[in-house]
């Protein structure tokens, strides 16, 4: 396969813009179902409430994140894509590729089964896109170029790792508590879900030039 094509590139660069759109459509979903849902209390209450059963509007937010998930699996095939073009770095590539489906297959299946069913919990399969930035730092670490990105990514990693031991009490015990536990949340979910849309446009950038 040629990776100089240039019709190779612009698809790359159609995927990758889905993983632009993929967390302003989920901010969006979640912003909408927040108001539809009278006196959700955004710091004693999880996200996943808002497409459970005490939801006035629960479609609203289950659509969002099965709509955000599928756009995220798609999106992993874009990363994986310009990885393999801008570093001819097939493994890197495919793992990055492998976590963002996971991701996706987990948003999907969470939205079709709303909290406070079990089969819920496998929105946890979209924790492993915490590994992404690794793989693609891995990928990019021959490149001269992109510091931005990498740096860009270098950080997020050390922030989503912080968040991680912080919201597992693995440090600082009773820092996040049932009266702010919310606010953590929405933190790691920020983190965690709105890198994606700045490193695919920025890897987007990178394929123009």
């Amino acid at each position: 396969m040629n990776l100089a094509r240039p019709e190779l590139r612009q698809a790359a660069r159609g995927l990758l813009l889905v993983g632009v759109a993929a967390p302003i459509l989920a901010l969006v979903a979640v912003l909408i179902a927040a108001v539809s849902y009278a006196g959700f209390d955004h710091a004693r209450q999880y996200l996943s409430e808002l497409g459970g059963e005490t939801a006035a509007h629960p479609w609203i937010f289950n659509f969002g994140v099965l709509t955000a998930g599928v756009m995220t699996g798609v999106a992993g095939i874009g990363f994986g894509l310009a990885v393999v073009i801008l570093t001819r770095s097939p493994v890197s590539a495919v793992l990055v590729g492998l976590l963002f489906i996971l991701a996706g297959i987990g948003l999907v299946m969470s939205s079709l089964y709303p909290w406070p069913d079990p089969r819920h919990m496998a929105i946890n399969l979209g924790l492993g896109i915490q590994l992404a930035p690794v793989f693609l730092l891995v990928g990019l670490r021959q490149s001269l170029e992109l510091t931005r990105l990498k740096r860009f990514l270098v950080g997020v990693f050390v922030m989503m790792a912080v968040l991680t031991v912080l919201t597992k009490h693995l440090v600082f015990p009773g820092t996040v508590n049932d009266f702010n536990v919310g606010y953590w949340e929405r933190a790691f979910a920020i983190v965690l879900v709105g890198w994606v849309g700045v490193a695919a446009h920025l890897l987007r950038r990178a394929l123009v030039r």
